[in-house]
């Protein structure tokens, strides 16, 4: 009896295959695409939200040791405030917006028109499994989408959960959790969407996006790199290395995408540099790192191995000037500070992904732009000085998802920023509008009415059609009056 509960319960091609008609046939039938619904659906979100915060940190403390306030500010918190941007900004975020018309359409009037794509998929990362997971289910709810959510099997009670509170709180005939592993996700990429999103490792995002070439299915891959830190002299030091400190260990201990990778300084600040790091981790997790609450714990003992991995290579143990403490019953590693490590090593050619922080030291600043732009785009680069053409050509010569001065990793907060990847960091972009514009298509309409009909595109064609014409449509209005004249450009 058991036996056939558990062959029931297997989520395979055909499964998803019904997830997928059910959900188009809630689609086509129009009920995603009311405005009270989309509205209606945010608003159980933010309830769903209220009411379960306890159980949310738990599940998140669960996964990750995630502290409390990490998962009720950079999760539940941050959730929230789109869910509120989404249902204050959607009435005008779902208005066509007016396009000039030119003389080659005249009389007429255009507009472009936002209409929901129609059955989207979204995968999820393990880092951040509440916000990664209904952020970008905001902006395709607000956008009139139909979803399916495949939160991480690797933070498995975070996806228990949202499986089971969407369920209980949303509408499960247009919105559905799917839990489980590679089989069910490689089920789910069996099918056609009408877009998908997946956030994780650049491994993963090529699968996804091969996938998704099948059935033709636009894509939006928000992915990782390696994020530098510039920190220039002549700065308050005090300052830089706590906002740097809050952006790598305060972010889920070095686990997010837009964590501080390495550090670029010059070889004459280095020093101070690593004395500022050594005081203030003191002062945030105290002497012993590994019995703080305040820091999150690997997520699992194969990330712990590859992490240990990157440490422990010979040419860079070495390096440790801080940390390098590890617990490996609990998967915790102490915050750990590395001082000129080869270029060639590990560390410096994957994805940290934990709270290891290189220091990479080189003769002036300016140098940093050329070390940076010989690797691939990162997700995110910051940096710190005070000298305007510095931050002058940060800006110009640094190609990334997005860039920081004199901070880390706040602009994930802004709203009216859009956020994605370059390159191999990612393609497309969510948060705030953009969260709505990504699942939706721009329809271009234009209307005529029947009158000003011109025989000018109509046979028989003669030269004088074709000058006209051409005049018409360079838009110049001394053209016009030149073919309708009759007279030659020369």
């Amino acid at each position: 009896m058991a036996s056939e509960v558990e062959k029931k319960a297997v989520f395979d091609i055909d499964s998803a295959k019904e997830v997928v008609q059910e959900l188009r046939a809630s689609f086509v039938a129009g009920k995603t695409k009311d405005y009270e619904w989309r509205r209606t659906q945010l608003k159980a979100m933010l309830k769903m939200m209220d009411e379960n915060e306890p159980q949310i940190v738990a599940a998140l403390r669960d996964d990750l040791s995630k502290p409390e306030l990490e998962s009720s500010i950079y999760e539940i918190a941050m959730l929230k405030n789109s869910c509120k941007l989404a249902l204050k900004k959607m009435k005008h975020w779902v208005m066509p917006e007016k396009a000039k018309t030119s003389l080659a359409t005249f009389p007429s009037s255009a507009e472009i028109v936002s209409e929901p794509l129609g059955v989207v998929l979204v995968i999820s990362a393990w880092n951040y499994p509440l916000l990664l997971s209904l952020d970008p289910v905001i902006g395709a709810i607000a956008a009139g989408n139909a979803i399916v959510l495949k939160p991480s099997e690797i933070s498995p009670a975070t996806a228990s959960l949202l499986a089971k509170l969407v369920a209980n709180y949303m509408d499960s005939s247009c919105i559905k959790v799917v839990e489980g592993a590679v089989p069910e996700t490689t089920a789910l990429l069996e099918q056609k969407w009408d877009k998908i999103m997946y956030t994780g490792n650049g491994r993963i995002g090529r699968i996804v996006m091969a996938a998704a070439a099948k059935h033709l299915t636009p894509v939006v891959l928000e992915l990782g790199g390696k994020c530098p830190v510039i920190v220039d002299s002549g700065i308050n030091l005090q300052v830089a290395t706590r906002r740097i400190i809050a952006g790598k260990w305060g972010c889920n201990n070095g686990q997010a995408c837009i964590s501080p990778d390495y550090i670029i300084t010059t070889k004459d600040y280095a020093v101070e540099l690593v004395d500022s790091f050594k005081c203030e981790l003191e002062r945030f997790y105290g002497k012993n790192p590994l019995e703080s609450k305040d820091l999150s714990r690997v997520v699992n003992s194969n990330h712990f191995a590859r992490l240990l991995k990157l440490l422990d290579e010979d040419k860079v143990s070495s390096k440790i000037v801080y940390g390098g403490e590890r617990d490996k019953s609990n998967l915790k590693i102490a915050p750990t500070i590395l001082l000129d490590v080869p270029q060639d090593s590990l560390i410096m050619n994957e994805e940290i992904f934990g709270p290891l922080l290189p220091i990479i030291t080189i003769d002036k600043v300016e140098d940093s732009f050329d070390l940076i732009n010989s690797g691939t785009k990162p997700l995110a680069a910051y940096m710190f000085t005070n000298n305007k053409k510095l931050k002058e050509k940060f800006v110009e010569k640094v190609s990334a998802g997005g860039l920081v001065i004199n901070d880390t990793t706040v602009h994930l907060a802004e709203p009216t920023l859009p956020f994605g990847g370059v390159g191999d960091s990612g393609m497309g972009a969510y948060h705030g509008k953009f969260s709505f514009d990504t699942f939706s298509h721009k329809k271009a309409v234009l209307y005529r009415s029947f009158a000003g009909d011109a025989p000018l595109r109509y046979p028989p064609y003669t030269n004088g059609k074709l000058r006209l014409l051409k005049a018409l449509l360079g838009g110049s209005i001394l053209g016009i009056i030149r073919a309708l004249m009759g007279w030659s450009k020369a």
